[in-house]
């Protein structure tokens, strides 16, 4: 199984990305990570926001293959924990499917995005930079890989 991060935004601060690298490092070999960057829809004095969102949400169901579980961060998704994120994972690599995680722009995903989702995932009740999101969902997926494969890098 192969797993796309999808995020809507680009350029990510140095320490982002060296974060991110190193758990995409890691994942190698049981979870194969690949990041697509979609660039963020047009925003600013005059512009509709509503526009900046429906091109960012064509741009990543394009970034979209079609045979793929999608799962979208929003914040009305369900929290897991480490040890269900882990289980989740279990049962996708049970069905055989690649796997996408969307990260959607400042304003959210599209609706038409959230229709595709299969599955939506909050990261928990606090507002964290988009950027960010990336090196938390890298981590959090080798950590339930880790917790899968009975390593100690779990200690809860």
């Amino acid at each position: 199984m192969r797993t796309r991060l999808i995020s809507v935004g680009e350029r990510m601060p140095a320490w982002v990305a060296e974060g991110f690298a190193e758990y995409r490092k890691r994942l190698s070999r049981e979870l194969p990570l690949d990041l697509v960057e979609i660039p963020l829809g047009s925003r600013g004095k005059g512009r509709d926001p509503a526009r900046a969102i429906a091109e960012e949400g064509q741009a990543v169901l394009g970034a979209l293959a079609r045979e793929v579980h999608v799962v979208a961060l929003d914040g009305r998704g369900k929290p897991w924990s480490s040890e269900q994120l882990a289980a989740q994972l279990g049962a996708w690599r049970m069905h055989g499917r690649d796997l996408a995680i969307l990260i959607g722009g400042p304003d959210g995903h599209a609706p038409e995005v959230l229709a595709r989702a299969q599955q939506t995932w909050s990261l928990g009740p606090l507002t964290l930079p988009h950027m960010l999101v990336r090196l938390v969902v890298a981590e959090q997926l080798y950590r339930a890989c880790s917790l899968l494969a009975g390593h100690p890098y779990h200690r809860a």
